[in-house]
């Protein structure tokens, strides 16, 4: 039988290939290895949510069960695969695309969403945006105005602004400290 769950904290490609190589290791018949999602293939559920269950811990992922917790994962890994490729391309609104990436209605993605992480999608994907900036300044390989725009800003006025209120730098003071005060994807919130 073939098996969904849905696992919270993946965040990276290298988060896949971890999970990947641990369930191989425990003999998990994987189909399929996705930021937040495995599909395997079942003989015994039982013994192999076990199994899966002391990887997951060991590693520092959790499972998750409730269909909120679904929802609430589908939106944060839709907006950190947004953030992935640049330059950014979504067209319309973000509630848009994310009503359209995830096939569900924005409005209860957004009253879950805030309900169970205590901050709304968009301040959210500010956060991951913010995090997004760091790397490319850490890069240096574009300037301001090219990050701004990669990052589908309006203008760097108002990548400024946002920085600011996030960091409490400025994207100058940032830049010259040149030392990594990035956050962990799985720890934005």
């Amino acid at each position: 039988m073939l098996v969904e769950v849905f696992i919270k904290n993946m965040v990276c490609d290298r988060c896949i290939k971890v999970l990947r190589n641990e369930l191989f290791e425990a003999d998990i018949d994987v189909v399929k290895v996705e930021l937040g999602r495995v599909i395997y293939k079942s003989k015994d559920k039982a013994q192999d949510t076990n199994k899966i269950q002391r990887i997951l811990d060991s590693n520092g992922f959790e499972l998750i069960e409730s269909t909120e917790s679904v929802l609430v994962e589908k939106v944060k890994l839709s907006l950190i695969r947004l953030l992935e490729e640049l330059p950014v391309e979504k067209t319309g609104t973000l509630s848009g695309y994310l009503s359209k990436n995830i096939n569900y209605d924005y409005a209860r993605l957004s009253r879950i969403f805030s309900y169970t992480e205590n901050t709304t999608i968009e301040k959210y994907f500010i956060k991951l945006k913010i995090e997004k900036v760091k790397e490319l300044i850490q890069l240096k390989k574009y300037n301001f105005k090219e990050i701004a725009q990669l990052l589908d800003y309006s203008n760097v006025n108002h990548l400024s602004r946002q920085f600011k209120a996030e960091t409490g730098m400025n994207l100058t003071e940032y830049k010259s400290i040149n030392q990594n005060f990035r956050n962990s994807l799985d720890q934005i919130l």
